[in-house]
């Protein structure tokens, strides 16, 4: 049983075919599983990972490679900033369209 955020309550099951695991095993593993998964969804969803425009062997090797910097670089900034990977991919593009904008205001003085 959890509370969330708004103050309701839920219940999380934990699935395992494992039947003589102890519980203190299973929610190790789960959590060590969940950091995987918030690894995978960082990299599909703020990397581009799965937008790559890529065909061949190469481009696709080197396309996960440079996902795969984006995430640890976002990971670090994480740290530093205690913001998620979410809210810095949102803070970056405010920035960039801010810079944009700009830029289009200064080309329309021009």
């Amino acid at each position: 049983v959890f509370t969330n955020k708004d103050g309701s309550t839920g219940i999380l099951y934990l699935v395992c075919s494992q039947l003589d695991a102890s519980w203190d095993t299973i929610t190790t593993v789960y959590q060590k599983r969940w950091n995987v998964e918030v690894f995978h969804k960082s990299l599909k969803s703020n990397a581009a990972f799965a937008k790559s425009p890529a065909r061949a062997p190469k481009t696709q090797s080197n396309h996960l490679f440079a996902s795969i910097v984006a995430v640890f670089k976002m990971e670090k900034l994480k740290m530093s900033t205690k913001l998620n990977h979410f809210a810095l991919k949102s803070k970056l593009y405010v920035k960039a369209i801010r810079t944009a904008f700009d830029e289009l205001q200064i080309l329309r003085a021009a």
